[in-house]
């Protein structure tokens, strides 16, 4: 494992956001759903890609917390720009997301 300073760990931007719309993402090479998270008024709505379609169903997506690194700069994913990574832990059936045990307001950085 490589060591990192703390200061290199200040400059991620982890934050809490809600899901406020999920859907299917057919372009996408591997299964993955379209989101968008609100990150709140300091940060905004901010559409994302995410592999998490082993686990999840579009249905119980919206409104679920997050946590998303809110400032790497966008990415080209097929035909849309994905402008957060939404964290999560890899697991052999598939990717469990990273969520806050109690609800936050949208925005808060974790720190």
């Amino acid at each position: 494992m490589d060591l990192i300073a703390w200061s290199d760990f200040e400059k991620v931007e982890l934050r809490v956001g809600t899901i406020v719309h999920a859907e299917a993402f057919p372009e996408a090479r591997v299964p993955a759903y379209r989101l968008v998270v609100d990150f709140g008024d300091g940060v905004g709505q901010r559409k994302s890609s995410a592999q998490i379609t082993e686990l999840y169903d579009l249905d119980e997506l919206v409104g679920k917390q997050v946590v998303g690194v809110v400032n790497f700069p966008p990415k080209q994913i097929g035909p849309m720009k994905s402008e957060c990574l939404v964290t999560g832990f890899y697991r052999e059936d598939g990717v469990v997301l990273a969520v806050p045990d109690k609800p936050c307001l949208n925005g808060l950085k974790l720190g």
